[in-house]
């Protein structure tokens, strides 16, 4: 999932955070010592409000070393040259916790030391890559739907199939996740996000392409702002990037397409060889706090992951922070897939974007 909230503000206390280390030791102390009441916390940027990070290091003497990714990749090929260490908590993408999980740079949780556990939601909980819950604990979760303004928008949306629609002719935008784009052709095909068959992504890509003059713009940061302002009638969104455009219009219609949709986890784990472990479980079990939970999940604008935080979640944010109630429409996460599936993807997408002009 793609984050995109005061992505400025966010960098600007980052960059001041992660500066604190290196200027913050006392007169005769040592960095050694500074060390051991340090979280080394990598993560995209503003995933955490600024009174959050604030109060845990009030309240517990640790200080936040706040270090950012942009993509999961980039965190994994991190995590593996640091074998496991370097950081204290790592919060990603659920199938790149499924590969960090596999190659042992994850190490299994002591509950013990989170008596905030039991505010998860079982919802969240046993996902594909992490069946028995040994390792993660989740923190977020969204789907990718479709945002359009039914004053602009001459036809009734219902599912990804009506994006094809000629009446939306250079108006619909688009995240710049591959997979989920290329799913959505995927998906009106009826077939699965995570199938392995060329062929099949293959016609699907040549579907695809039949969507091509539609495609107004590919941008997977702040993509609510086009549809705001005019720029777009019609968009796939991110669930934060939804929040967000109805926080400020809800005269937008929110459409979880019937094809079914994408549906993912983000998930916090603990390194194999964490400098700092019990930082860790420290500021898990922080955020693990019913009311502190909610106060993240409304920064963050996704689906809140801690049961135990919804009633404390205020009543402008509800509608848009849980699932809709009676919500029936299939979901799938989006898994690792075969390298010649992968492959495949890649070449249907460069193809894609080079039809729409982006």
């Amino acid at each position: 999932m793609k984050k995109n909230r005061f992505v400025v503000l966010a960098l600007a206390w980052a960059l001041a955070l992660f500066l604190i280390p290196l200027t913050g030791i006392p007169a005769g102390g040592s960095r050694e010592g500074k060390a051991k009441k340090q979280l080394t916390l990598y993560t995209w940027a503003g995933m955490f409000p600024q009174e959050i990070l604030d109060g845990f290091e009030k309240e517990t003497g640790y200080t936040i070393n706040y270090v950012n990714f942009e993509e999961n990749e980039t965190m994994l090929t991190k995590l593996q040259t640091a074998k496991g260490g370097d950081y204290d908590l790592i919060i990603a993408d659920d199938y790149i916790i499924e590969t960090a999980i596999a190659e042992g740079l994850v190490q299994k949780l002591d509950k013990a030391k989170l008596p905030n556990y039991r505010n998860i939601n079982p919802s969240y909980q046993k996902p594909f890559y992490d069946p028995d819950d040994a390792y993660t604990v989740p923190y977020g979760a969204g789907v990718q739907t479709i945002v359009y303004d039914p004053g602009r928008v001459s036809v009734s949306i219902k599912g990804y199939a009506d994006l094809w629609d000629v009446v939306l002719r250079g108006n619909v935008g688009l995240i710049g996740n591959y997979r989920v784009i290329n799913g959505m052709a995927l998906k009106v095909l009826g077939q699965s996000y995570n199938i392995n068959d060329t062929a099949v992504i293959r016609q699907a890509g040549e579907k695809l392409l039949g969507l091509a003059p539609n495609i107004r713009l590919i941008r997977d940061d702040r993509l609510e702002e086009e549809l705001l302002s005019g720029e777009i009638a019609a968009a796939v969104m991110y669930t934060s990037q939804v929040t967000t455009a109805k926080m400020e219009n809800p005269g937008l219609a929110v459409v979880f397409p019937s094809e079914g949709i994408g549906f993912g986890i983000m998930g916090s784990f603990i390194p194999g060889k964490a400098p700092n472990p019990d930082a860790a479980y420290a500021f898990l079990n922080y955020i693990l706090d019913a009311r502190r939970g909610a106060a993240c999940f409304e920064y963050l604008g996704y689906y809140s992951t801690y049961s135990a935080s919804d009633p404390y979640i205020s009543d402008e944010y509800k509608p848009f922070l849980t699932l809709p109630a009676g919500f029936n429409v299939d979901m799938e996460m989006i898994r690792n897939i075969s390298e010649e599936a992968e492959e495949e993807h890649n070449r249907v997408w460069t193809a894609f974007r080079g039809a729409a002009g982006k």
